[in-house]
């Protein structure tokens, strides 16, 4: 076998351990399955408390069982980090958000236009309803109309 034969087949293999362990991509031949379930489970609870630290709010909504609610929803999608994945996650869950949870993600919609597929990028201008109020984005500051400030 050639050396670039070698280190594709060594590449290919590489990619595919990392997509199980943080995609939910099959098991690849050759490897251990508990220890690389293991790894990945690792990597989601690590996740988890990086996006938990991006949306405290939305973390702290679902208390001692965060990490397990995220790590259950994240364990088929590939990190897009923290800030990104705890948007998705918002937002595949918006209609149980409440409270602080449901403002915190008002405010980052009020503040960066972002489709779900490609990276957010800063609005100028916009209008959200928050919990209590509306939110009012002009000049790079968010204002809480009725509601308490923040």
């Amino acid at each position: 076998m050639s050396e670039a034969n070698r280190d594709a087949g060594l590449a290919a293999a590489q990619e595919a351990l990392v997509r199980a362990m943080t995609a939910g991509g099959p098991m690849p031949a050759g490897f251990d399955g508990a220890a690389v379930r293991a790894a990945a489970h690792g990597i989601l609870l690590k996740r988890a408390g990086e996006v938990a630290r991006a949306w405290p709010a939305l973390a702290a909504a679902y208390g001692t069982s965060w990490k397990a609610e995220f790590a259950a929803w994240a364990a088929a999608r590939p990190t897009r980090g923290s800030f990104r994945d705890g948007w998705d996650f918002a937002r595949a869950h918006r209609e149980g958000l409440a409270g602080e949870a449901a403002r915190e993600l008002a405010l980052a919609e009020i503040g960066w236009a972002y489709d779900g597929a490609s990276a957010p990028r800063r609005r100028r201008a916009a209008l959200r309803r928050v919990p209590g109020g509306v939110a009012v984005l002009f000049g790079g500051r968010v204002r809480i109309l009725g509601g308490r400030p923040r």
